[in-house]
């Protein structure tokens, strides 16, 4: 029998975080660093022991909860709520958004040790879990949306967090302007929802789904299922990076490192996915949309990670990594596999927090050089790094056994068994894609952990600006972390080698998202032949060690390997043979300079030409300073009878008398003369 979950526990999941940020923040003067901390991580601490008993109740005893909590307003037939819907996939969002917040508010504690926004970057953290929570436990499309824009709000926030900076505070601007493109997008496909199926609670518009697949829109051929499901995406596009609304996430690691993992690990960039998994009962009813996503996803998977081949910032390595990989989220999504695309986004949410975080503590012992050219030995002077960052980096380019594999092998099968427009380019750019994956990842593990020390002469000096600068100057040589920052490490190994072996079978083949997640297998069969073909974790690991995808891996791995430790000269060889396709990828395929000297360029004319013509000429011109002229020109005219003269006032007066006697009989006067 199906239990209930209780209100009052799942409402103290997203306030407890609520509560540390508002004391972090405004009472940060007077409870000082260690009461910021400490009330920030007890908050996230709480919130990730009640998520784990939930997640534990909807799993093993089957409890749902899908209630209104409070009633904001009523519009007519339109009720405005605040409600939860708990299901597998929200139990399972809860558990990876507090569990890796929880990391990184520990890990926090040793990376911003020096800084002077220390209470508000903590008070920042928990407020982004917060909004993060309170989109994935939401029941309706107004509690949604919230929650989509407030983890934008605090993106913003975190990416300009050392907002003296010129270049923070351009990264935050250009994040904030590219998810309102997408955020425009997502408010039009909810309007249009409200609009036919007179709702915002999800149960009631999938309720609706059918009679919806049957409309067209108005003044078109199209479907309105169609119409709705893209716009929804263009918001995921813009929330989660996609093509060609990836441009601000790159940017956005001008932000402090933990603040990176939490936007590109469990939080901000996999709301997107999680909203288009959360309504495939919507975009199971149109192969347009769906077959737009898939093509979108292959795009950003295989030329995203193009780019993660020349970075040489180890932060941004890693952030064109998870362009790549929310590319291959969503063309799971696309393929109908909203199962694999969500098991995707729990498995990466582990291993990228881990990588990010690894990142930072490299940055720290390398006294906060970012230049991956100016690295190399540093496995003999951090081990836990190390060691940490192989598990990530193996669980990333999906070695079996580990869990990147699992989720990122089921993406390639699905893609395979898909028969959408678009499939066969999108099953070549994930088959690509793990290839160039493999390498990017192992060329920043190799030139950082192996190979000859470079950090003592750096032969790369001061090409970078160290975005993380707390201001310490010690000697060259690198040191291991404290265990704060460690001992978050060590905990995200565990899952980033472990869970995909023991989720694999619930989440995909069992029962754990069967009532959250919606499946056409007669249109859209991919899931029922990955079901046919799966014989348990440990034989799926067995077996891929003959498949393609692993000898794709490995071959990357032996050329990363070849390239930067045994022949360095093969890489400056390609890149003077390839100088255009370098100055292509170094300029990230022109995206940012056709949105500065065009979009920007044609926003400007744009935005000036309502200001002259419209601020100035028609409002400030004809209508302010226009009827101010007027009235002028009426005091004007009736001045000039103002004579001060006697005789005057008396003809004006007498004339006056005589036109309003004629008004008055003219009618008479008109009626005998027709006689």
């Amino acid at each position: 029998m199906t239990t209930e979950l209780s209100q009052n526990l799942l409402l103290a999941v997203p306030l407890a975080p609520l509560v540390g940020s508002i004391v972090a923040g405004l009472a940060g003067k007077w409870v000082g660093r260690r009461g910021a901390h400490a009330v920030t991580i007890l908050g996230v601490a709480i919130a990730f022991v009640l998520s784990a008993m939930t997640l534990k109740a909807v799993a093993v005893d089957g409890a749902r909860f899908n209630a209104t909590v409070y009633e904001w307003m009523v519009l007519g037939g339109l009720k405005m709520e605040i409600g939860f819907l708990i299901d597998g996939l929200s139990a399972m969002m809860m558990c990876v958004v507090t569990f890796v917040s929880l990391m990184v508010h520990v890990y926090t504690i040793g990376y911003m040790e020096e800084d002077p926004g220390y209470q508000r970057f903590f008070s920042y953290i928990s407020l982004f879990t917060f909004s993060m929570l309170m989109l994935v436990m939401s029941n309706n499309f107004l509690q949604l949306f919230f929650g989509w824009e407030a983890v934008g709000l605090v993106s913003y926030l975190l990416i300009g967090f050392w907002y003296t900076k010129p270049s923070a505070i351009f990264a935050n601007m250009k994040a904030f302007l590219v998810n309102r493109v997408g955020d425009f997008g997502f408010i039009l496909g909810i309007g249009l929802i409200v609009a036919f199926a007179g709702t915002l609670n999800y149960g009631e518009t999938f309720a609706k789904a059918t009679e919806l697949s049957t409309l067209r829109f108005p003044g078109t051929s199209w479907l309105l299922v169609t119409v709705i499901c893209i716009c929804l995406f263009i918001g995921a596009m813009g929330k989660s990076a996609q093509f060609p609304l990836h441009v601000w996430l790159p940017d956005s690691m001008e932000g402090p490192t933990p603040i990176s993992a939490l936007i590109h690990a469990a939080t901000m960039v996999t709301a997107g996915i999680f909203m288009v998994a959360r309504m495939s009962p919507l975009f199971e009813l149109s192969d347009t949309a769906l077959s737009f996503v898939l093509v979108i996803g292959a795009i950003t998977a295989l030329f995203m990670g193009f780019l993660g081949i020349i970075q040489n910032d180890i932060k941004r390595v890693v952030a064109y990594s998870t362009l790549s990989q929310l590319g291959y989220m969503t063309v799971a999504l696309g393929a109908s596999a909203y199962s694999v695309a969500v098991f995707h986004l729990m498995t990466h949410a582990f291993f990228k927090a881990l990588l990010f975080l690894a990142a930072g503590s490299v940055i720290m012992g390398m006294h906060h050089d970012q230049d991956i050219r100016n690295m190399g030995g540093l496995r003999r002077h951090m081990p836990m790094t190390w060691f940490t960052s192989l598990i990530g980096s193996l669980a990333l380019i999906g070695t079996p056994l580990f869990a990147g594999f699992y989720s990122k092998d089921s993406i390639i099968e699905a893609v395979h068994a898909s028969h959408l427009p678009g499939a066969g380019f999108a099953y070549l750019a994930v088959l690509s894609g793990v290839f160039v994956t493999a390498f990017y990842s192992f060329r920043m593990y190799f030139l950082v952990f192996h190979g000859k020390e470079r950090f003592h002469h750096k032969p790369f000096p001061g090409e970078h600006d160290h975005h993380d600068d707390h201001g310490e100057h010690h000697d060259a040589t690198p040191h291991e972390s404290p265990w704060v920052v460690t001992a978050p490490l060590v905990l995200l190994a565990v899952p980033s080698a472990l869970i995909g072996f023991l989720c694999i079978q619930p989440m995909l083949y069992g029962d754990f998202l069967k009532d959250a997640i919606t499946v056409d297998t007669a249109r859209h069969p991919a899931m029922a032949e990955l079901a046919e073909g799966f014989h348990g974790a440990l034989a799926m690991a067995l077996h891929g060690l003959t498949t393609l995808p692993f000898w794709l891996a490995a071959a990357g791995v032996a050329t990363a390997y070849v390239f930067y430790l045994v022949k360095p000269e093969i890489p400056a060889a390609i890149q003077a043979r390839t100088g255009l396709i370098n100055r292509i990828l170094e300029n990230k395929y022109y995206f940012d300079a056709f949105n500065e000297k065009v979009l920007s360029a044609g926003a400007r004319l744009l935005g000036r030409g309502l200001w002259k013509g419209g601020d100035v000429g028609v409002i400030d011109g004809a209508l302010v300073n226009g009827s101010a002229r007027a009235v002028g020109g009426i005091a004007a005219l009736v001045r000039t009878v103002q004579t001060g003269y006697l005789y005057w006032y008396a003809l004006v007066m007498i004339l006056g008398v005589i036109g309003l006697m004629t008004w008055q009989l003219w009618p008479y006067l008109g009626g005998l003369t027709g006689r």
